[in-house]
């Protein structure tokens, strides 16, 4: 449980969660940028793991700022498959119980900053 906060805490900006996406707050919601080595240390992960998860991580930050300047019409669907798409590559780079965290981190922080309805 003290993993999973933490890991939270490495996927937020800041230390409130906002309620819901607004004009002023939707900027800090779509930044999905993290502490590797918070990440690294909640999932206990070797070199290689460690530089492939950045890579992908890198690659799903990039799509959710082209989500954030999209239409509001198609948004939420390239949230959708930016995250799909995240969790099937890091099902490839982690081990069983390192994804399962992993994928429950990403979709209580995409919830919490209300990317995903």
């Amino acid at each position: 449980m003290v993993a999973m906060m933490s890991m939270t805490m490495a996927f937020a900006s800041e230390s409130e969660k906002t309620p819901e996406v607004t004009a002023t707050n939707m900027v800090q919601n779509y930044d999905m940028r993290v502490n590797y080595r918070t990440l690294a240390s909640t999932l206990d992960l070797n070199d290689y793991q460690m530089e492939a998860v950045e890579l992908i991580h890198n690659k799903f930050v990039n799509e959710m700022k082209n989500a954030e300047t999209a239409d509001a019409a198609v948004r939420q669907d390239m949230v959708k498959k930016a995250a799909d798409k995240e969790l099937q590559f890091m099902s490839y780079v982690l081990d069983g119980k390192q994804y399962d965290k992993y994928a429950k981190l990403l979709n209580l922080t995409l919830n919490n900053r209300g990317l995903l309805k």
